[in-house]
């Protein structure tokens, strides 16, 4: 399969590390949820990773929550890209991380870390996890309060219906007003995450979904399953849904 060259259409930085591209490029259409691939090359060598969509399907421009990692050579180039400058596309987008691969069920838990909550931001874009569920949990895991992006985004949800969905930021490295602190694996097994939520995850009335680092994803998945939450497969559908995301 070919690429497509995309155009930078806007570089936003958050941080010093966090950015997000906003680029114009002719890709098929996806599902929420999905992820394409960033290419440029570097010294005379193709270099591609992924990424997923921030922007809902039907949204444009294609939006991407980076971080640049040290001695990365993609990310570091990415962060100088410009409005004007080229990036390389997959037509396609890839992945099964998307609600059509959830059983039904009361509540949908989405929990990520970092540039992990491009995705579900997508998803929650999009009409189905409103049609299908009756509470919705976006949790946010961060070091500091700077790096909570997309305030702007996560607002209207939670002016959209208040009673159903609620935002929670984990702030790992400093206090956060209105926030929770420390691991958010801890936080479930200790109960805080559910008493500030307002809701109970349970094998009956749960959907989770993890994206983030693989110790989030391991350890949350650990703890849930010891609960009694399983995780979800096509030939046996579960409670646990994960992507690692770093």
């Amino acid at each position: 399969m070919g690429w497509v060259t995309g155009i930078v259409r806007e570089r936003k930085q958050w941080t010093e590390r966090l950015f997000s591209l906003r680029v114009d490029a002719e890709v098929e259409p996806f599902k929420a949820g999905q992820f394409n691939r960033l290419r440029l090359e570097i010294d005379g060598e193709m270099v591609g990773r992924p990424y997923s969509y921030v922007n809902a399907p039907d949204e444009r421009p294609l939006d991407f929550y980076l971080i640049t990692v040290p001695d990365g050579p993609l990310s570091n180039r990415l962060v100088q890209l410009e409005p004007g400058d080229p990036v390389e596309l997959m037509p396609r987008a890839t992945g099964f991380f998307t609600l059509d691969e959830l059983p039904d069920s009361r509540d949908l838990w989405l929990l990520s870390t970092g540039t992990a909550l491009g995705p579900f931001l997508s998803i929650l874009k999009t009409s189905e996890p409103w049609d299908r569920f009756e509470n919705i949990r976006l949790i946010h895991a961060v070091r500091k309060a700077e790096e909570l992006a997309y305030q702007d985004t996560i607002r209207p949800f939670v002016e959209r219906d208040p009673q159903r969905f609620q935002y929670i930021p984990f702030v790992s490295r400093e206090p956060c007003p209105g926030g929770l602190e420390g691991r958010v694996p801890a936080a479930i097994a200790e109960g805080r995450l559910e008493h500030h939520a307002g809701l109970t995850i349970t094998p009956e009335h749960s959907q989770v979904m993890l994206c983030g680092n693989p110790a989030m994803v391991k350890d949350t998945s650990d703890v849930l399953r010891a609960r009694g939450l399983e995780r979800n497969r096509r030939r046996k559908p579960g409670h646990i849904t994960t992507e690692n995301y770093w």
